[in-house]
């Protein structure tokens, strides 16, 4: 088995369009995760174009690099505990976790993001959490107080000063814009 490192899967959707075409291109694919598909047989050189080419079109890339896939593995596991977990429950740090899910010092990760997205962790946290914000914004289910308690802020004004200084608009305002504008998770 070989694992193929795959940049721009951000979702369980991205993982079912992967799975479809590697096997569309004969391969098997033993298991998906976000930034990782398993394939067999070894793809031979030829075959390693192919499979860029195809995840391409979709708006994936193979990722040949070390230090671009361990970057991949940061972004893929905030994307994760942002998007698909309850951060309420959250009893430790970003850094922490990531740290400890990537085997490897905190420092050391965060000179090596920093470097490769010209941006800090801590700000691709908070974007990644604004996206959210706006997700649940836009359901229009829960008040400010409770999005704030599940995406682990102290406060809803915490919450409020992180909206507005990265879309320069306070949560309410948003809700109320006509025109709101939230990113693809892979554009962030």
């Amino acid at each position: 088995m070989v694992v193929l490192y795959i940049k721009n899967m951000v979702c369980d959707r991205c993982g079912m369009i992967v799975r479809q075409q590697l096997e569309g291109l004969g391969f098997t694919v033993s298991h998906i995760s976000l930034g990782q598909a398993g394939i067999t047989p070894e793809p031979n050189h030829e075959q390693m174009q192919l499979i860029a080419a195809s995840l391409k079109v979709p708006g994936f890339e193979l990722i040949d690099k070390e230090s671009d896939r361990t970057v991949e593995a940061i972004k893929n596991t905030i994307v994760e505990l942002v998007h698909h977990s309850d951060l309420s429950a959250l009893n430790t740090t970003f850094s922490a976790l990531i740290s400890g899910r990537l085997n490897r010092d905190y420092a050391y990760l965060s000179r090596l993001f920093s470097n490769a997205q010209d941006k800090t962790i801590e700000r691709f946290i908070i974007e990644q959490k604004v996206e959210k914000i706006k997700e649940l914004l836009g359901y229009g289910e829960l008040n400010l107080n409770e999005i704030a308690y599940r995406m682990g802020y102290s406060s809803s004004a915490h919450l409020s000063g992180q909206f507005k200084s990265v879309t320069g608009l306070t949560p309410t305002e948003f809700k109320n814009h006509h025109s709101q504008t939230r990113k693809p998770i892979d554009q962030i």
